[in-house]
């Protein structure tokens, strides 16, 4: 969709290149959002990831199994979107393109 719009970006393959805890503490705060809020039921329950971890606890896991993590996540310097839908992503776009 972003090549359809002609919005030039990046492609993080997260199998290949996890993010570290670092990178995702700094989307959850560009996001605003707790790590819980973007965990994936299905792969915690698969990764036997315990509903009751804190947040820390939680980053660690989605580090070591980075499926655990919704996705697709458009990241800019100073603001992120989860791309679900995916036109979220359009809106980080536009909102880049105003600046």
């Amino acid at each position: 969709m972003l090549n359809e719009h002609k919005i030039p970006f990046t492609y993080r393959d997260y199998t290949k290149e996890p993010l570290s805890e670092e990178e995702l503490r700094s989307v959850f705060s560009k996001l605003g959002v707790e790590p819980r809020a973007l965990l994936r039921a299905r792969d915690a329950k698969k990764h036997d990831v315990a509903k009751e971890l804190d947040a820390d606890a939680l980053i660690a896991a989605m580090a070591e199994h980075p499926r655990l993590l919704q996705r697709p996540i458009g990241v800019l310097p100073d603001r992120a979107v989860v791309g679900r839908p995916i036109e979220n992503l359009l809106t980080l776009a536009s909102s880049d393109l105003e600046s």
